[in-house]
């Protein structure tokens, strides 16, 4: 058991994650693919591995186009964004993907996607590791919220947003009542807590079917033009 001065001469010298003594040598938490973690009881399983049967083109309803590799399915870009066919209101959304190393690429041009709650609102998907937080960076609620840190892993590793949505409230004239809330966690991480947002759609997010933002909406997955991919991604209605 380390003492209170021999922590602190540990952190120092970078040799502690999270309290915890590192081995010499040992690849940081940083370089580590975050692990595949089940759906829980009472999860809807919205992609395991390369099964697309739960998703489709977001503009024309066909089968999504997304090319399905090995226990995962990459952006195939320029085919489209993909949505699930199921609508959703409140949730707690689990979602692994994984950043191509693009050096050649800098800002929204490396790796680029978003996970978008309820078809509208975007989480940021981007490498941003070493990035100050930003709403356009990685974790960002984009147009909304700066993550309170930055999460990233570095490119080429799976990575995790948990994500708890709670959707605006309306009354029966259609007017909003309640601010929605949403709170993220990228990697393990706090990233959001509980922020409250009003009903609105983020950049390139779907428009509210019949202009009612009232209506619960899908899980979209945004083509950016990147080839990042995603492996396991679970939801459990609240």
């Amino acid at each position: 058991m380390l003492n209170r001065r021999d922590c602190l001469l540990a952190a120092a010298a970078g040799l502690l994650v999270a309290g915890v003594p590192r081995l010499a040598g040992a690849q940081s938490l940083a370089e580590t693919d975050a692990p595949k973690v089940p759906a829980p009881k009472g999860a809807t399983v919205l992609l395991n591995g390369s099964d697309l049967s739960a998703w489709v083109n977001r503009k024309d309803g066909q089968p999504a186009g997304w090319t399905r590799g090995d226990g995962w399915i990459e952006v195939n870009p320029g085919t489209g964004d993909i949505i699930t066919q199921e609508r959703f209101q409140d949730y707690r959304l689990h979602v692994e993907f994984w950043l191509p190393y693009m050096p050649e690429a800098s800002g929204q041009a490396r790796a680029n996607s978003g996970v978008y709650n309820q078809g509208r609102l975007e989480v940021q998907v981007l490498d941003s590791y070493g990035q100050p937080p930003r709403d356009n960076e990685a974790g960002g609620i984009y147009q909304v919220a700066v993550p309170l840190r930055n999460g990233s892993k570095k490119p080429a590793h799976w990575q995790t947003y948990d994500i708890v949505y709670r959707a605006p409230r309306f009354g029966p004239d259609g007017k909003q009542t309640e601010k929605g809330r949403i709170s993220v966690r990228h990697n393990g991480l706090v990233i959001h807590h509980n922020v409250a947002f009003d009903a609105r759609t983020t950049t390139s997010g779907l428009p509210p079917e019949n202009k009612d933002y009232s209506k619960p909406g899908p899980i979209l997955l945004q083509d950016h033009g990147n080839k990042v991919r995603y492996r396991n991604i679970w939801i459990v209605p609240m």
